[in-house]
């Protein structure tokens, strides 16, 4: 890890962070921080800016709520540049909106970001407005009982697959297992943050298993 008194600073001894969602990957915001803000941010765990146009130091959710928990803090190339991903408690932007960054100035016809929040996100309006002729509409009209029914064999055609050693066709039937698990997560209220904090959960329990192993 380097000292932060390597960083280059501004010279208004600032330096840019881009916030980063650690779940879905969304930049957040961009904002400044200074050498005393970013020692606050690793003291406390919480994002930490540099206000320029007040000319002071403000903790991110100190009045709102929606602090942002710093998973880490990362330098470009050069140290001028700083990447900080976090778990946020509510929404990035004064505006209300999850992230600052809502303004779409191009968008390719042919390449399309993917992610399990976006698809999860499309879910949620599949669920709210129904199109016609959807079949995950079709899954939300049915109720729980025929998502349910569907998880089950989607499972059962997984342990097929890869009981039959095919790669091609076990990474299908994950894609489609996944899918039915989002319905049913979207169903049930159950959001990606919940299922990433308890995988996180298990990865911390599982790495104090490992230590006592090998120290036994």
């Amino acid at each position: 890890m380097i000292d932060i008194n390597e960083l280059k600073y501004d010279e208004n001894g600032l330096i840019p962070a881009v916030v980063v969602d650690s779940i879905s990957k969304k930049v957040l915001t961009v904002a400044y921080m200074n050498k005393e803000s970013l020692k606050i941010s690793m003291e406390k765990g919480l994002t930490c800016f540099f206000s320029r146009s007040r000319q002071e130091l403000w903790l991110k959710g100190e009045t709102s709520g929606n602090y942002q928990h710093i998973v880490s803090i990362t330098a470009d190339c050069d140290k001028d540049a700083l990447v900080v991903v976090v778990e946020k408690d509510g929404p990035a932007c004064h505006t209300g909106s999850d992230s600052c960054f809502t303004k779409e100035i191009y968008s390719s016809d042919e390449l399309h970001e993917f992610s399990l929040q976006n698809l999860y996100e499309l879910l949620e309006g599949r669920k709210k407005d129904k199109p016609e002729g959807s079949y995950t509409t079709y899954l939300f009209q049915k109720g729980i009982d025929k998502i349910l029914k569907k998880v089950g064999e989607e499972c059962t055609e997984v342990i097929i697959a890869g009981k039959a050693d095919d790669k091609k066709e076990t990474v299908y039937e994950l894609a489609d297992l996944a899918y039915h698990a989002m319905v049913l997560m979207v169903e049930m209220g159950i959001s990606v943050e919940d299922v990433h904090r308890e995988l996180a959960s298990r990865h911390i329990i599982d790495h104090k298993v490992k230590q006592e192993k090998m120290t036994k």
